[in-house]
């Protein structure tokens, strides 16, 4: 039987790698500079689905502080030389991961949607060589707004289609969440929604088709019978 499935978007933070607590760090320890705390359960619970300026902006509107758009471009600057640090420390790919990305390229074209910055993201996957699997990679920056905005999904799926050999149906292609942004900014680029618990429980990711622990808890017949369901 021929598959269904056409393509898969990976979102990196929360899927790929577990850098989500390294991120949090990073940003505690900027802030700290400035004589501020951000808890745990504050990061998770307001600003885990933004890009690394979506964080900061929020937590100036959040807490009425003057930051201007300079400084704000700053502190992501003094964000991502300590995550730098923190990501050369150890390994931060989820059990299951390299291996189930190997499975679903050598299957699918595969791409990457994600508010983290492109050499974050690139330093990762080179020192694991899964960097030339993906046929693209949209990172922070590469569209006007972040997730949960649909822009980040759309420009993937463009960029897949632009590399397929045929014509991409979006409701054929998978997109693979661990935040209730990113589903949301998959649903309305049209992708199929599959939730990973990383992050937040089965009930914390509205508008995931299918649930599971983690992409090694996943398998590409899953995927194509998610996908094959929603055909008519």
């Amino acid at each position: 039987m021929t598959s269904a499935l056409q393509a898969i978007v990976f979102d990196f933070d929360g899927v790929i790698a577990d850098s989500e607590p390294l991120h949090l760090k990073a940003f505690q320890r900027v802030l700290a500079e400035d004589g501020m705390t951000l808890g745990e359960d504050e990061y998770f619970n307001r600003y885990l689905g933004y890009d690394d300026v979506g964080v900061f902006e929020a937590i100036a509107r959040d807490r009425a502080l003057p930051w201007t758009a300079r400084h704000v471009t700053e502190l992501v600057a003094r964000k991502g030389m300590k995550l730098q640090a923190l990501i050369s420390g150890g390994e931060v790919l989820f059990p299951g991961a390299p291996a189930f990305i190997r499975a679903a390229a050598a299957e699918v074209p595969v791409a990457i949607a994600s508010g983290a910055l492109r050499h974050e993201i690139l330093q990762i996957l080179e020192s694991v060589a899964l960097h030339e699997l993906f046929a693209a990679i949209v990172a922070s920056g590469d569209t006007p707004a972040s997730k949960p905005s649909p822009a980040p999904y759309l420009l993937a799926f463009e960029r897949l289609q632009e590399r397929a050999a045929k014509k991409l149906d979006p409701h054929r292609c998978v997109a693979i969440e661990d935040s209730s942004w990113g589903l949301e900014s998959a649903r309305q680029a049209g992708l199929r929604c599959v939730g990973v618990t990383t992050s937040y429980t089965s009930v914390e990711l509205p508008g995931a088709e299918l649930v599971v622990e983690g992409l090694h808890a996943l398998t590409l017949p899953m995927l194509d019978a998610l996908v094959r369901d929603g055909q008519s």
